[in-house]
């Protein structure tokens, strides 16, 4: 190893720098040619019965827009285009017909990916339609702070091995995020390493445990999302947590070849962390679980009536096997839980019952 390298793996850096580079660096995560699918399974993969009620609420705001005579979806986070080619195979041909498609990623377009989808690094500005950001904000880097024994919060650093120490106290307007949306609670107690409730428990530099993802890049990447709308409605699905129960510990872990592992920083894991969507909401907003907005979309997960199996045995096959993809998707402790932010911009309410 160079003596450049030697110090780069040596180099203390809060983590929002750190993910950063890990992730969208010239040799990040999101950059490798497998793409998110080679290593962790999202609804989109799951099953085309989501693709299909993303195209049912895109449907659903075309009609509050009144029909325009172009729309647009808009996939952040693309990955390697699943959704937005599922969503345009789903649409009703007329629909498809005036619809425009642009999926949104850092990595380079696929191939053979449908020639009718746009590919970009950055969303397009000023359309009209849905903007849909499936696990994207939990992967926006942010620093991690916690509090130290004398119960100053601090920024936590990292080393690129993924070893960490406390920094500097948090000041300015990420300590007042941390003030209004993820307060300190009320009687600190010491983490001792051996409570195994959070993915980073026992992991993190000499204080209390106690710790926090500081959600405000998220806010305003969302913001910026979703102000790249004229009109219409911007979605964002996440793993999410609300004031009322912020987990004590933090969410911060990694992901790699299907594992949840350990965070580091290095480019060959995903570093994830739980997203405060309700830090993220602006006016008008609508929060649900993802069973209560696919439930709003017609995905319930209801098994077909036993009766079909004797007038049409391949129909009820086909319904059982559809009606266990929903089910999956609408899980409790599962991918149901997921929590979705519906904003709609220059509209009255959010279009989504049908």
């Amino acid at each position: 190893m160079d003596r450049e390298a030697a110090h780069g793996r040596r180099e203390w850096r809060g983590w929002r720098e750190a993910a950063q580079e890990a992730l969208y660096g010239p040799e990040g995560f999101y950059r490798r040619p497998e793409g998110p699918a080679g290593h962790f399974r999202t609804s989109v993969h799951a099953s085309p019965l989501y693709a299909a009620a993303v195209a049912r609420l895109l449907a659903r705001v075309d009609a509050a827009l009144d029909r325009p005579a172009e729309l647009t979806f808009v996939d952040m986070a693309a990955g390697r285009g699943e959704l937005a080619a599922g969503v345009l195979a789903a649409l009703p041909g007329a629909l498809a017909a005036r619809t425009r498609v642009h999926a949104v990623e850092l990595a380079g377009r696929p191939a053979g990916l449908d020639p009718r989808i746009a590919w970009s690094a950055e969303p397009p500005a000023g359309v009209t339609g849905l903007l849909f950001a499936n696990e994207w904000l939990d992967n926006v880097p942010v620093d991690v702070a916690e509090t130290d024994t004398a119960g100053v919060r601090r920024r936590v650093l990292v080393r690129r091995d993924g070893t960490e120490r406390l920094g500097e106290p948090v000041t300015g307007a990420e300590a007042d995020w941390l003030e209004r949306w993820w307060p300190s609670p009320p009687e600190p107690a010491p983490h001792t390493g051996t409570d195994d409730t959070g993915p980073h428990a026992g992991t993190g530099p000499a204080g209390t445990g106690l710790r926090a993802e500081i959600g405000l890049p998220r806010d305003l990447a969302w913001a910026s999302a979703a102000g790249s709308l004229a009109r219409g409605l911007a979605v964002a699905v996440d793993y999410a947590h609300t004031r009322e129960a912020r987990p004590p510990f933090g969410t911060l872990t990694g992901f790699r070849e299907g594992r949840q592992t350990r965070p580091v920083p290095d480019g060959r894991h995903d570093l994830t962390a739980h997203v405060a969507l309700d830090a993220c909401a602006g006016p008008g907003a609508l929060l649900l679980s993802q069973r209560e907005a696919l439930g709003a979309l017609g995905v319930t997960g209801a098994r077909p009536p036993l009766a079909l199996a004797t007038t049409d045995p391949a129909a009820y096959v086909r319904a059982l096997a559809s009606a266990g993809e929903a089910a999956e998707l609408t899980a409790r402790d599962g991918l149901g839980d997921f929590g979705w932010l519906l904003q709609p911009v220059g509209l009255a309410d959010v279009p989504l019952a049908g």
